[in-house]
């Protein structure tokens, strides 16, 4: 079964200016499909113009918790109409990020802005890649309250493999990054190793969190082979085991045709 990266930022400065090059070392790895995910409205776009020039590439629309700041909420309305292209394949990256926001007030405007996200998700029937970072505890009640209709991946998933179990409860996918080749991760490996392999997703999050040998430096979708390794070492079963389960997953989730 061919590689994937179900979550990278091919629209970022950083990437950007070697797109061909980026994707060329990509195939070269074996890659078949990426997703590129925006964060805010012109990442959106650019997410959506990457996906329409190259085979294999798709698009997530959506603004980031960090990046509302300054928006009414009318600029949802440009993420829909740009969710109903043919080459979106999701709502993302949405969520929650309270490692950086410790105001109440901000929290609050997170929430809702996730939860506007959520309900747009449900009307054009598309699946969610969300952002949940220190936050896993209102991330949970907002999911029961507010179910994601298509279902949804937590994207570079960094919780307990208690909590990892209560989401698997209501459905949810769990997308895993370099940090899991890291030598002190020791609770993203135990994650890893708690999730059930119909609910796996391997990505790069590129060009940031680039895994073992390549930490430090800027990561791209190249590189899942080496998370991909790392999965089916602490899994204990093969590469072709986690390739077909993370395919035929993406395929499942995205409602992307092989």
């Amino acid at each position: 079964m061919p590689y994937l990266d179900s979550h990278c930022h091919l629209n970022d400065e950083k990437l950007i200016e070697d797109l061909d090059g980026v994707i060329q070392r990509a195939k070269e790895a074996g890659l078949k499909a990426v997703l590129v995910i925006g964060y805010d409205i012109d990442s959106s776009k650019k997410a959506i113009e990457i996906a329409h020039a190259f085979e294999g590439v798709y698009a997530a629309v959506g603004i980031h918790p960090e990046n509302f700041e300054g928006l009414s909420f009318e600029a949802l309305e440009l993420i829909e109409e740009m969710a109903k292209d043919e080459k979106v394949v999701a709502i993302g990256e949405i969520g929650l990020d309270y490692h950086w926001y410790k105001e109440i007030e901000h929290r609050a405007k997170q929430k809702e802005w996730f939860i506007k996200q959520i309900d747009m998700a449900n009307r054009l029937g598309l699946p969610c890649s969300i952002h949940a970072r220190e936050c896993l505890g209102d991330m949970f009640e907002i999911l029961k309250a507010h179910p994601i209709k298509a279902n949804a991946v937590l994207h570079c998933y960094s919780g307990s493999k208690e909590m990892l179990r209560e989401f698997a409860k209501l459905g949810y996918y769990f997308g895993f990054d370099g940090p899991i080749t890291y030598k002190n991760a020791v609770e993203p490996r135990e994650c890893v190793k708690a999730c059930p392999l119909d609910r796996i997703l391997v990505e790069t999050d590129s060009p940031y969190l680039a895994p073992v040998p390549f930490r430090g430096k800027t990561n791209e979708p190249k590189n899942i082979p080496h998370i991909v390794d790392k999965v089916a070492e602490i899994k204990e079963t093969s590469v072709e085991e986690i390739t077909k389960n993370v395919w035929n997953n993406f395929c499942t989730l995205f409602h992307v045709k092989p």
